[in-house]
């Protein structure tokens, strides 16, 4: 495959160059002006931005197990419609957990036939496998996974969440096998206070603002980054939600954050109108945090977007209680469009940042950048290609996901996905959707220890 014709953004590079790029058995092998045919049938990308693949670090495909919400067929279609290449799987969301070999193999042996982009895990630690496999999954999930996955506050069963001292020993197992922690930081303390107060209030947006609200997510962030910075560990603060809670990560050593777009997109006043669709956890913050958001994104103090992508079907999502609803979106396939339109064309980002935030970051994060991230030689051949001057509207009705409820309905974002190429194969056009079967993607695991 040679992409001809595209104004293609290389490493380092502030603005795109006009250049040719050859792949070879799924890998990037030439760079160059009007590069001779190779017998591969050629992708015209005039008039387009030739980007890295998106690498979406932050997904519940929910497969095994909860696949009335999603699962990985569907999910990863919904991703590549949006430029995303490659996706990081919770270990949460399944059935069982990723929190041992033998729950990994399960989970295995499900999806490695269903996705049809590039793929990497998570492991685990909840409160019971902390009980009854720790710390010897730790060290035997390791050449696996990209990271450990725990939670301050949970509401699964399934996987409980770990207490202030568990999570200081997970920081230091996974030191140990040289991996992150990646933590869900809500105060289960302060939330379940809050909550008792806001039930007995009411039932609205507001109320549930009110049960989750800054200062749960500010707690529990302190708390891990001391931990962090005690132990020496490795820690990542998923879908940061406050500005207070980014300035906290940016003064603290070993620690990174990410943040989503609904987080940038969307306040509590939009909560209270939207309603149920703009259910996440957590919720949406009160101004300024959307705006200061975008500035620690900008700026690097927040190193990278991911989704949450966490659908649910209509009648999960619309119970008739906000306490019942389904708390998350399908936000994989409007994750880039919206980077896109709102933080490069409005000018909140540049080019080279937009890059960094959808694909490099996360791939030197989780230390798949050896063949991830770049448009270079020797990295697989992984692109997404965008007419600037098309324009796309959301419609529930056409995602790709299994969860058609999005708070993202009838927007409509400046720049279009045409096309999105993973190891130098087409695998969604606008034209004609997905081309590839299922199982195209593979499972990414990282080189070295």
């Amino acid at each position: 495959m040679i992409i001809r014709g595209g104004q293609v953004m290389l490493p380092g590079e502030e603005a795109p160059v006009h250049v040719d790029v050859e792949v070879v058995d799924g890998i990037i092998v030439r760079l160059g002006r009007d590069l001779p045919v190779n017998g591969d049938p050629d992708v015209n990308a005039e008039g387009q931005l030739v980007l890295p693949g998106v690498i979406d670090p932050h997904v519940h495909f929910d497969e095994p197990g909860y696949t009335d919400r999603e699962d990985f067929y569907h999910g990863s279609q919904a991703a590549a419609a949006g430029g995303v290449t490659t996706v990081i799987d919770m270990p949460c969301t399944s059935v069982p957990p990723v929190t041992s070999p033998a729950n990994l193999r399960e989970k295995l042996n499900v999806i490695s036939t269903r996705s049809v982009v590039d793929f990497g895990l998570y492991g685990g630690l909840s409160d019971q496998s902390y009980r009854e496999v720790f710390p010897g999954a730790i060290e035997e999930l390791a050449p696996f996974v990209l990271g450990f996955k725990a939670y301050l506050t949970s509401g699964m069963d399934t996987f409980r969440r770990v207490s202030h001292f568990q999570l200081k020993k997970l920081l230091e197992a996974a030191a140990n096998v040289n991996r992150p922690v990646l933590l869900h930081a809500e105060d289960a303390d302060y939330i379940r206070n809050a909550e008792a107060a806001a039930r007995a209030a009411g039932s609205t947006p507001a109320d549930f603002y009110r049960s989750r609200p800054e200062a749960a997510e500010i707690l529990a962030v302190a708390v891990a980054c001391e931990l962090a910075e005690e132990t020496g560990g490795e820690l990542h603060i998923v879908h940061v939600s406050t500005s207070r809670a980014a300035e906290i990560i940016a003064g603290a050593a070993h620690v990174t954050g990410e943040t989503c777009p609904h987080y940038l997109a969307f306040t509590t006043e939009d909560f209270e109108r939207i309603g149920a669709p703009l259910k996440v956890t957590p919720p949406v913050k009160r101004e300024p945090n959307r705006t200061r958001l975008w500035e620690a994104l900008a700026s690097g103090v927040l190193s990278f977007a991911a989704s949450d992508h966490a659908p649910a079907p209509v009648e999960q999502k619309h119970t008739g209680s906000v306490w019942t609803d389904y708390a998350g979106i399908p936000g994989s396939g409007t994750m880039l469009p919206y980077l896109f339109s709102e933080g490069y064309v409005k000018r909140r980002i540049s080019l080279r940042r937009l890059v960094e935030i959808t694909s490099l970051a996360a791939a030197r994060r989780y230390r798949i950048d050896s063949r991830k991230g770049r448009i270079q030689i020797g990295h697989d051949g992984d692109f997404v290609l965008i007419h600037p001057r098309h324009t796309h509207t959301v419609a529930g009705d056409s995602l790709r996901s299994k969860g058609r409820v999005t708070p993202f309905e009838g927007m409509t974002f400046e720049g279009r996905v045409e096309k999105t190429i993973v190891r130098g194969r087409v695998v969604y056009d606008a034209q004609e959707g997905i081309i590839v079967p299922p199982g195209y993607g593979r499972h990414i695991r990282r080189e070295g220890k």
